[in-house]
Formats: C-alpha cells, sequence, structure tokens
C-alpha cells in the first residue's frame, strides 16, 4: 500500500486495519436491519439498537480521551481489536435467544457501527497515531487516504450482503447465514489484533510530545465539539442502517440491490475523499467542509419527496458525492489547530459530542419510521446539517490554516 511522501511506514499498518474493519461496516450495517427484524424485532427495536451502539461508543471514546494518554496507543489499540472480536462472536451467538436486553447490552459495549463513518473507539487512536506520522500538508494526505480506505472498503462490504442469500441457495439456513456474517465480522477483528501487534511501542519523532490532556487548545476543540455534536445528531436520524431499512420500506428494495446501492455510493464518497485534498488546498479546509456539505444535504431533502425509486436513487448518488468530502478535512482540520500532544485528546474530545449526539437520534428516526413518517427523518438531518454548515463557516471562515 503506498503512502504519501513524508509520512512514517507505521502508517500502513494503521490503514490496513482501517480497510479490514470498514469492509466488515459495510456489510453489518446493511445486514443488522435485516438479522434483527428476522429475530422478531421492530423498527423502533432497530433504531433503538443503532443508539446503543454508538451511545457505548460514545463513552469509550471519551475514556480514551480523559485517561488514555496514561495507557500505550499501542496496547489501547490491542484492546479495541479484542473487543471487536468479542462483539462479532456475541451477537451471533444471541441470535439464538432474540431477546432484546441482551443484544442491547452487546451493542451497547462493542465496536458495532450502524453508520456510514467510523465511530468507534478506534477512531481517535488511529488518528492520533496518524497524526505523529506525518506533518503540516502531508497529513492532510495522509488523512484522505485513511477516510479513502475506509469509504472504499465500506463499499466493497457492502456486496457482501449477497453472501447470505448465496448461502442459503447452497441449502443454509437463512438465519445461520446471517449469524456466520457477524463470526466473520468477529474473525477480522482478530485479525486485526495480530495486525496491530506490529506496531512500535514507543513513536520517535521530531518535534512530537508525550499524549496530555486538553490544555491550551481547550476554547477551539469545545467549539469545534459542540457544532460537530449538531451535525452528528442530524447524521444519526438517517445511518446507513436507518436509510437501508428506509429503502426496504418505501421502496421495497431488495437486499441484494440494497447491496448494490451502498456500493456504488461508497465508490462516489470514497472518490469524494481522495479529491478532498486538492479542494482544500485551493479554497481552504473550512470552505471543503462547508460548501461541498450543503448541496448534499440539499440532495437528502430532496430524495425524502422523489416519487420514484430512481430519482430517489439518483439523489442519494449525488448526496454520496458530496456529503463525505468534510471528513478527512474536518480530521485535518482538528489535528492542525491544537497543539501536538494534545492530538489524542482532542481527537477524542471532538469525537464523544459527535458519537453522544448520533446515538440520541437513531431511536428517534426509527421511532418516525415505525409512526409512518417516513419522510422526517430524512428532511430533518438535511435541514440540520445545513445549519451546521452556516454556523461552522460563520465561527471559522476567517480562522488561519495551521500546518504544524
Amino acid at each position: 500500500m503506498l503512502l504519501p511522501a513524508g509520512v512514517a511506514p507505521e502508517a500502513r499498518l494503521l490503514l490496513i486495519g482501517r480497510a479490514l474493519r470498514a469492509f466488515t461496516d459495510g456489510y453489518v450495517a446493511i445486514l443488522l436491519p435485516v438479522y434483527l427484524l428476522a429475530l422478531g424485532l421492530g423498527m423502533w427495536e432497530v433504531g433503538l439498537i443503532s443508539t446503543a451502539t454508538l451511545f457505548g461508543s460514545a463513552l469509550a471514546t471519551l475514556a480514551v480521551g480523559q485517561w488514555g494518554h496514561r495507557c500505550p496507543q499501542r496496547r489501547l489499540l490491542l484492546a479495541a481489536a479484542w473487543l471487536m472480536c468479542l462483539t462479532g462472536l456475541l451477537l451471533a451467538g444471541l441470535g439464538g435467544v432474540g431477546d432484546l436486553w441482551p443484544l442491547l447490552l452487546v451493542a451497547f459495549v462493542g465496536t458495532m457501527n450502524p453508520s456510514s463513518g467510523d465511530v468507534s473507539v478506534f477512531l481517535p487512536l488511529e488518528h492520533a497515531r496518524l497524526a505523529e506520522s506525518a506533518r503540516g500538508e502531508a497529513r492532510t494526505f495522509l488523512f484522505a487516504r485513511y477516510t479513502f480506505i475506509g469509504a472504499l472498503c465500506a463499499a466493497v462490504g457492502s456486496l457482501a450482503t449477497v453472501i447470505p442469500q448465496s448461502l442459503t441457495d447452497a441449502g443454509m439456513a437463512q438465519f445461520d447465514a446471517l449469524r456466520l456474517m457477524f463470526v466473520a465480522y468477529g474473525l477480522v477483528g482478530a485479525a486485526i489484533f495480530f495486525l496491530y501487534r506490529a506496531l512500535p511501542n514507543h513513536q520517535v519523532h521530531e518535534q512530537t510530545a508525550p499524549p496530555a490532556p486538553l490544555g491550551p487548545s481547550r476554547g477551539i476543540v469545545v467549539k469545534l465539539a459542540a457544532l460537530f455534536s449538531v451535525d452528528a445528531f442530524a447524521g444519526g436520524l438517517i445511518v446507513n442502517t436507518l436509510l437501508a431499512l428506509w429503502l426496504f420500506e418505501r421502496f421495497d428494495l431488495s437486499l441484494a440491490a440494497a447491496g448494490q446501492f451502498f456500493f456504488w455510493a461508497g465508490l462516489l464518497s470514497a472518490g469524494s475523499q481522495l479529491a478532498a485534498p486538492w479542494v482544500a488546498r485551493r479554497i481552504g479546509l473550512v470552505n471543503t467542509m462547508v460548501f461541498t456539505h450543503i448541496p448534499s444535504s440539499v440532495c437528502l431533502i430532496l430524495a425524502a419527496f422523489a416519487d420514484s425509486l430512481p430519482v430517489a436513487l439518483a439523489l442519494l448518488f449525488l448526496r454520496a458525492l458530496l456529503s463525505q468530502m468534510d471528513v478527512p478535512t474536518r480530521s485535518a482540520f482538528v489535528m492542525a489547530v491544537v497543539t501536538p500532544a494534545e492530538r489524542a485528546a482532542a481527537a477524542s474530545f471532538t469525537a464523544v459530542p459527535r458519537s453522544l449526539a448520533a446515538a440520541a437520534s437513531p431511536a428517534i428516526g426509527g421511532a418516525l419510521f415505525a409512526a409512518g413518517w417516513l419522510a422526517a427523518p430524512l428532511v430533518a438531518c438535511g435541514a440540520l446539517k445545513i445549519g451546521y454548515d452556516l454556523a461552522l463557516w460563520r465561527a471559522f471562515r476567517r480562522h488561519g490554516e495551521a500546518a504544524s
């Protein structure tokens, strides 16, 4: 795997780990509602379990931000990999139980990701290691590579949703085929554990400092975290799991067709994230975050009222082309405006409010679906995101682009 110039070789391990996690996230987000409905749960329970997943990830990320500097990052990454392994195996094992509360507990404690982005405890740990692996413009390109690989592998992973049907055609019971996919998720977690064992125990780079809690950068981090939480709450209303559920209910889309949609949408997102550094170089990080995000939100609102599947898919594809371009620029912006010692804490403290806010909204989205208001989560998501973009631009449009 080729790295941008000026990037430490160990970043390759983090990129491979991101690729493996994204692949499993790609199919889990789509199969999760099918699996839960097969267990006899309803649409509201699907949203509730998504909320538990995001809320648990937020608390784990908060713990990393508050106390993670006391423990080597490599050790925390290895612990997260084992937690991913247990999450998949327990979800598969609880398929024979079918009760809501054990599933909620595993969702809360585990690493399952129902959204299009990465919200797990891996995120701040990997971000901090990546930030120490490059400097200046090379860091922006490295974060773009990281998010591009994640989006691309998630897109490929969405095609794996056809595997349960193939296994069913070969004679396996459909429910067992679904459970097998969660076993595979757990095995990938074990593979990531052995991958991250190869990471060095200590970083030795010039002009870096040991991880520390937030200090001089606290003010700007708090302001960014507050804004990011609005964006995350909006996105949680229509995470991939709920978007798949919307397509199933609104247009009676098949599982195979949904997998193909998320594949192509993921490819568009991946391409846009790869282009983000070049756009940011010309118009700045903040402008890239804002002026690509607003049109994508407009497309989502229009898709809510589309009267045919082709029109809805076209609008959702256009949204996918634009909606994730802010991800690498946002990460690079946060890492650039804080001191090197604060990067792990900044990554956690900007991720935590996002995860907490996103955790509240899937249950709301699921409840709106259950009440028959299928368009409401999409419209609310788009409107709130536009408000976030305008507030972000107003607060940071004159902010200098740090390049430490």
